[in-house]
């Protein structure tokens, strides 16, 4: 009995040495993955209550259909342009986020942005990307959510008297969602057309800075710096069910089927506008 019970305690010493304590090392911080284009999360988080303010206050943009924003996998935001100065990515990034969606819509901005001062470095912080069919196959490679302004310069040079008549829509984001299966998002914008009422443009002195054009309104260059305070007025933003794009069967997907394709998202956008034109009561 006594050799039994030394034997018994043998094992158990025995299996208490062969069951060291297991060392738990620290979690190492994991560095976030640098963003190839420059998004910056914390500098966007500093910016973004700024944009609130205007969204809130300034402009009390009544903003509804986010929920139609698919919250994964390659996406494009197709919307018109306006204001002379891009003040419509900001809002419709603003209204996103007011609908708590998960990740920063990337907009693409147009390439004369580079020629002016610090402005380039805060889009792209914030999340912006130059305007290239390579930088948005990028982008959507990685699933993320683009947005893109297809009037391009078109749309923000247009004068008072042709507020919102979408100019034609170039077709670079049907071959992008057509070759990465992206729906599109229709988007509506109104009431930034009116921020800045273009009433004339002054292509030599604009090329002179590096732009497209100097936006001439009633209170620009007339009140110098205080004419580029934008007005106060009241903006509609409305996002669309998405567009699920399908190659034609019987036909060859050349310049003219995309064309087409391009004019019935157009068409779609246009169509939300003028709903919203409707609605509303007052420019204020």
């Amino acid at each position: 009995m006594v050799d039994g019970k030394r034997k018994l305690a043998v094992v158990k010493t025995t299996r208490s040495e062969v069951v060291r304590p297991r060392t738990i090392k620290p979690r190492s911080r994991r560095r976030p993955v640098s963003d190839e284009f420059g998004l910056d999360p914390e500098f966007r988080a500093r910016a973004m209550p700024l944009f609130r303010v205007l969204y809130e206050r300034y402009w009390r943009v009544d903003a509804r259909g986010a929920r139609h924003v698919p919250k994964s996998g390659p996406v494009i935001l197709v919307s018109n342009h306006s204001g002379a100065l891009p003040f419509d990515a900001t809002m419709i990034a603003c209204a996103l986020e007011e609908g708590r969606y998960p990740r920063p819509p990337r907009f693409l901005y147009d390439r004369f942005v580079e020629n002016l001062p610090w402005i380039p470095s805060f889009y792209k912080k914030a999340g912006g990307v130059v305007a290239s069919h390579e930088n948005a196959a990028r982008l959507l490679e990685k699933e993320e959510l683009i947005g893109l302004f297809p009037e391009g310069v078109s749309g923000l040079s247009k004068l008072y008297s042709e507020r919102y008549v979408l100019q034609p829509f170039s077709g670079g984001f049907i071959r992008l969602a057509l070759r990465f299966g992206a729906p599109i998002v229709p988007v509506a914008v109104v009431g930034a057309e009116e921020i800045y009422p273009l009433v004339g443009r002054l292509k030599g002195l604009g090329k002179l800075m590096g732009a497209p054009y100097l936006p001439v309104t009633p209170f620009f260059p007339l009140l110098g710096p205080l004419g580029l305070i934008p007005l106060p007025t009241k903006w509609q933003i409305r996002f669309g069910k998405p567009i699920v794009l399908a190659p034609p069967a019987h036909l060859r997907l050349d310049g003219t089927a995309v064309r087409a394709m391009a004019e019935q998202v157009r068409r779609r956008v246009q169509t939300m506008i003028r709903a919203l034109l409707l609605e509303r009561e007052s420019v204020f």
